[in-house]
């Protein structure tokens, strides 16, 4: 039988009020432990995709010969490498190959769709209870909903008009002309990247023995055991070290200004130079019930376009095709900040996206074969179908 003890209605147990201090700080310890862990376990398994997938998504780009086929190589080619950063560079060298800048927006748009399936993976290691597993899949499936309804809007807007990628080629072609000529502006540290690197090419190279593919599916089979392991214990601390305290953060939460989730979320991800992070960092939170799904959103925004300025600065280190660059970074951008501002604008489109992720998420925690089945299909089987019907 799985527990449901932890409704959203039903307060958390005053547990922590009656620990003792050094209890507390070790367990506060004991929590930034699991969570540099489920950090690495991310980094595992997008290390694991890239090395299965990246030469796969490489050859899926020939296909992308109309707009609609773009977008789904966009979806497939980012999912199978788990990393839009390596989409969008194979994307500058295709587009300076030849590539039409009319293909190259709708794969842009599909890899910005294609990104959100590392929160969801994250969102996996709460299977085993229904009452979490609901709420951490609402919070990590919201980013998929709202950037299929920005999907919906702005591809038909795309393919009639244009518009993005005319304002990509201005935007471009004016910071092209200031960008400096030397690296200055490099993009190339992480914050997260020096935390997880030296353990996860430890892993690496414990792997390295194997042919491909079986090496990177090892790492990402490592990387699921350390996030389902960090998940478990990191859900159970969080319950305990946050009793005393979550009631008053949602409702504090609860009467904030959305604005300020999403400045929050994008100055994170700017910080962490990654909306993977980000967003995989409030799974734990919502399944542990001191987020729902409709504060999760705001910060989710600000995660979407904080990656795009991640990417702009990036696009100042590049040395060859360096408009190129910063054309494919405009589109992301301008891509991200419309969809923010016309949802928001429009008050029965402002929360469908939690509406839907929250229909999505009590779908999948009745039965798990629904969660892994919207997994597998939206991100692998949809869109391989539709690149094969329309290559034919």
């Amino acid at each position: 039988m799985q527990k449901d003890s932890l409704n959203n209605d039903e307060p958390f147990h005053d547990d922590e009020h009656h620990m003792p201090l050094g209890i507390r700080v070790l367990n506060w310890i004991s929590v930034g432990f699991l969570i540099y862990f489920l950090l690495c376990a991310v980094g595992l398994i997008e290390a694991g995709f890239l090395a299965v997938g990246q030469k796969t998504a490489e050859q899926i780009f020939s296909y992308a010969t109309n707009p609609i086929a773009g977008v789904f190589v966009g979806i497939l080619t980012t999912s199978l490498v788990q990393s839009s950063s390596v989409t969008t560079s194979i994307l500058v060298g295709l587009v300076a190959a030849g590539l039409p800048i009319s293909i190259a927006v709708p794969i842009v748009i599909g890899a910005n769709f294609g990104t959100t399936l590392t929160n969801t993976f994250v969102s996996l290691g709460y299977a085993r209870d229904r009452s979490d597993f609901k709420r951490a899949f609402s919070a990590a499936t919201v980013h998929d909903a709202f950037n299929l309804i920005c999907l919906l809007i702005f591809l038909p807007l795309e393919i009639a008009f244009g518009f993005l990628q005319k304002i990509a080629v201005f935007v471009g072609e004016l910071l092209s002309a200031f960008a400096p000529t030397d690296r200055i502006l490099t993009a190339n540290f992480n914050f997260i990247n020096a935390l997880t690197d030296p353990l996860i090419e430890e892993i690496k190279a414990l792997a390295s023995g194997l042919m491909q593919p079986w090496n990177g599916l090892m790492v990402a089979a490592i990387g699921f055991v350390m996030l389902i392991v960090s998940i478990t214990f990191v859900s159970q601390l969080l319950k305990l070290l946050l009793a005393n305290h979550a009631r008053r953060l949602t409702e504090k939460m609860s009467t904030a200004a959305p604005s300020s989730g999403i400045i929050t979320g994008l100055f994170a991800t700017l910080l962490l130079q990654s909306s993977s992070a980000t967003t995989s960092l409030l799974v734990p939170l919502a399944g542990s019930g001191v987020l729902t799904t409709k504060q999760v959103y705001p910060f989710t925004l600000g995660a979407n376009v904080g990656t795009c300025l991640t990417a702009i600065l990036a696009a100042f280190a590049v040395t060859g095709q360096r408009e190129l660059a910063f054309e494919i970074a405009i589109v992301h951008l301008v891509y991200n900040l419309l969809g923010v501002l016309l949802i928001y604008s429009l008050p029965f489109l402002r929360y469908l996206p939690v509406q839907l992720a929250e229909y999505v998420g009590d779908l999948g925690s009745r039965r798990f074969v629904v969660a892994t089945t919207y997994v597998i299909g939206i991100f692998f089987l949809v869109p391989a179908l539709g690149i094969f019907l329309l290559s034919r």
